[in-house]
């Protein structure tokens, strides 16, 4: 666990389908967890803390370990309408949330799309940063903003003009740290870097 700027703190851990490893966040001021998947150390940590209250997904495929994170801590998982389809098994509840809202926290809900209906961004305005899903990635803690892989994609070229699109949009919002959920968050120059990767 590492606070990359203050109220901001980040992880990684190993998703166990997909093998890799993915970026959490933890909020505590607003008592909210972005995207989370359990610390390698499990959750004992936040409890010297004031536990999450609500949990924030990006995407529906970030449920990852929300469900231990409601069962610990009495969390609501919150996911943008357009997602709840993944959770129609009626084991995983989420509380909707649609674009524009104000989530809790203060955060701010946009539209992001292009890579699939309800990829969104997350605007901590609180915290000057953005949080995005899927679209843009770092392979390399210190490299650049990139796309996901075209096998991820359906139609890569036209997704990728549509991601470029709406990056370009949330780059005139007023931020400076951009959280990824696949890679290491760019701190202090995130709107200028998604700006660059937009064009």
């Amino acid at each position: 666990m590492q606070e990359i700027v203050p109220g901001i703190w980040h992880w990684t851990a190993r998703h166990p389908r997909i093998g890799i490893e993915v970026s959490s966040y933890f909020l505590p001021a607003e008592r909210v967890v972005i995207d989370p998947i359990a610390p390698p150390d499990g959750l004992d940590w936040l409890d010297e803390h004031d536990p999450p209250t609500d949990v924030l997904l990006t995407n529906r495929h970030h449920y990852r370990s929300s469900a231990e994170f409601a069962e610990r801590f009495g969390a609501t998982v919150h996911c943008v309408r357009e997602g709840l389809h993944e959770f129609e098994d009626g084991v995983r509840h989420v509380e909707p949330f649609d674009v524009g809202d104000v989530l809790p926290g203060g955060i701010v809900v946009h539209s992001v799309g292009a890579i699939c209906p309800d990829e969104t961004a997350l605007h901590i305005t609180a915290r000057r940063a953005l949080a995005v899903a899927d679209g843009a990635v770092r392979f390399d803690a210190d490299g650049p903003l990139m796309f996901v892989p075209d096998q991820f994609m359906s139609e890569p070229e036209a997704t990728k003009e549509g991601l470029r699109e709406s990056y370009r949009r949330l780059a005139t919002l007023d931020f400076d740290h951009l959280l990824l959920a696949h890679g290491a968050p760019i701190v202090g120059t995130g709107r200028e870097a998604l700006a660059t990767f937009a064009v």
